[in-house]
């Protein structure tokens, strides 16, 4: 099974302890802003080409990890497709 936690690491001597994707100096937070702007994989690797597509997809898997921590749950109420 595709673990993103083994590509993502934090080291202090690389990029002041920031998440880096292994093997490279590559901040998370940057990848995380291309592909927010909407930047295509294909992009990004040509970019970085440090990067694997296994990186790109370590990437996403952290954000959705982390939006499923963080955001609070939806306020009770009639559910998609039920009338109220």
């Amino acid at each position: 099974m595709f673990d993103p936690a083994e590509l993502i690491v934090r080291n202090p001597s690389i990029c002041d302890g920031q998440p880096t994707l292994l093997g490279t100096r590559v901040l998370l937070r940057v990848v995380l802003g291309y592909l927010a702007q909407g930047e295509s994989a294909e992009t990004i690797l040509e970019e970085f080409p440090s990067l694997t597509k296994a990186h790109l997809r370590a990437c996403i898997a952290f954000a959705a990890a982390s939006a499923a921590e963080d955001l609070p749950a939806p306020p009770p109420g009639p559910r998609a497709g039920h009338a109220a």
